[in-house]
């Protein structure tokens, strides 16, 4: 799966579970406040991760995410060192 693959499948699922206009989702934009998570928004969030990119999420691994680019960057490192394991 290249990046643009993995990017394109994460703003389909964002657009679909938050219902977030797609012209939101962009690279510098803050995920936390374009999506208005809150703590179980957040739970959601994960579960939708790991189903659609079979990796494990960590609590930790979200205190740097700031931004779309900062997600997009996690989850292609993570599929990426899912495919080198497997």
């Amino acid at each position: 799966m290249t990046q643009a693959e993995i990017i394109e499948k994460i703003n389909e699922f964002l657009v679909e579970e938050f219902e977030v206009d797609a012209a939101k989702i962009v690279p510098d934009a803050n995920l936390r406040e374009t999506l208005e998570l809150d703590s179980l928004d957040y739970v959601d969030l994960v579960v939708i991760i790991e189903s659609n990119f079979g990796f494990k999420v960590v609590a930790e691994d979200f205190i740097n995410i700031h931004t779309f680019q900062n997600f997009y960057d996690y989850i292609n490192r993570k599929v990426e060192e899912k495919n080198a394991t497997a």
